[in-house]
């Protein structure tokens, strides 16, 4: 008979490490195995982003997005309060470059309205001009409580609340196969030592990230039909002279891409306060390809031309690259998180979560807590 635990949880990203740590707080001696492939946690999505705390006015009226975004940014700023993770309330501009732009931001205030959001207010250019005198803008949308956060931390953090609250940290396991069985489900695994190995569980946890399409094609879900099918989105990241970022003080961000694609290329700053812009949006069929095209300093430089006049191509070098799990197909409408108990699929304890790319960081204690609730059948 195989060894049993109540409850795996598949991905040691951000959002994995929060529902470990939500659950084993709130259920009595829960036996918990979180197994992440890799040798620590947060080595994907979680660690190669923006690092920003979104405010949520982004996304959809109705949506997850939206409503866990909301949620889940009071509960960040609150957990790193309690915790001392440094982050930053820097507040974001999103910026009209010119006067046929000024829709669209008035569309996001518009509609983070709607969505809840605090904080926000209309800029025009002498308001803009007193917070941020270097850049071209003609009108902006102020969003108080946006800031960023150092990620690492936080997920260290939520894997030292989980531990001690229970929960297995199974690293270098290696998921390769799940099946159903009577009382739950089988999982297979490769473990540290490269051998093959099997576990049972009542609950499974889908946080997968780049993978989360993996799990429940095992189990028999059409991914395609279901829109569960991963499209790897790479987005490429160059810094900025640290001359150059201190000429800004605040998140600038242009209005978004059509069908929230992307954000636009932003410039953004880190806790050290060196700015990078980016990402761009590369629909590519790698999941893991991290390499940064020297070749698009280019294009960085000229979105970053539009509103940092400042900015000269020397200012610019080459940083990083993160993939986002994208569930929108390049040509497809705007998609929202799916966060699935799979009852009515006859997958009663098995909770999927595909497609958690922003505002994923903002959104992993309140997405903790509605896997809770489905934990507890509400």
């Amino acid at each position: 008979m195989l060894e049993h635990v109540d409850m795996i949880i598949v991905g040691a990203g951000v959002v994995g490490l929060a529902v470990a740590a939500e659950l084993a707080r709130k259920l009595e001696n829960p036996e918990i195995m979180l197994m992440e492939r890799h040798p620590k946690f947060g080595q994907d999505t979680s660690s190669r982003n923006s690092e920003v705390i979104h405010a949520g006015m982004y996304y959809p009226p109705g949506s997850l997005k939206a409503k866990l975004c909301v949620e889940g940014n009071p509960l960040l700023y609150e957990f790193c309060d309690l915790h001392h993770v440094p982050y930053q309330r820097l507040g974001k501009m999103i910026i009209a470059r010119e006067e046929s732009e000024i829709s669209a931001i008035e569309g996001i205030f518009r509609q983070g309205t709607d969505n809840g959001v605090p904080g926000l207010k209309m800029l025009n250019r002498s308001e803009i001009a007193a917070l941020e005198p270097n850049i071209t803008a003609v009108a902006a949308l102020f969003s108080s409580t946006t800031g960023i956060i150092d990620s690492h931390k936080l997920m260290a953090q939520l894997e030292r609340s989980a531990i001690a609250d229970g929960v297995m940290m199974a690293y270098m396991h290696k998921v390769t196969g799940v099946a159903r069985n009577s009382t739950g489900y089988e999982v297979k695994f490769l473990g540290p030592d490269g051998r093959e190995d099997e576990l049972a569980c009542t609950w499974l946890i889908n946080c997968a990230g780049l993978y989360s399409d993996f799990i429940p094609a095992q189990l028999g879900i059409d991914v395609a039909e279901a829109g569960y099918k991963i499209y790897p989105v790479k987005g490429e990241y160059f810094s900025v002279a640290m001359a150059k970022s201190k000429l800004i003080s605040h998140l600038i961000y242009p209005p978004p891409l059509k069908s929230l694609k992307g954000l636009g290329t932003h410039i953004t700053k880190s806790l050290d306060g060196r700015a990078r812009l980016g990402p761009n949006v590369q629909y590519v069929e790698e999941r893991e390809d991290y390499d940064v095209d020297p070749n698009h300093l280019e294009e960085f430089y000229q979105a970053a031309r539009s509103y940092l006049p400042f900015i000269e191509k020397t200012d610019l070098q080459s940083d990083m690259a993160g993939m986002r799990p994208k569930i929108q197909a390049p040509d497809g409408p705007v998609a929202d998180f799916v966060i699935r108990h799979e009852i009515e699929r006859g997958l009663t304890g098995f909770i999927n979560l595909v497609g958690i790319e922003s505002p994923g960081l903002t959104s992993c204690l309140s997405i903790a807590k509605m896997v809770g609730r489905m934990v507890d059948g509400n």
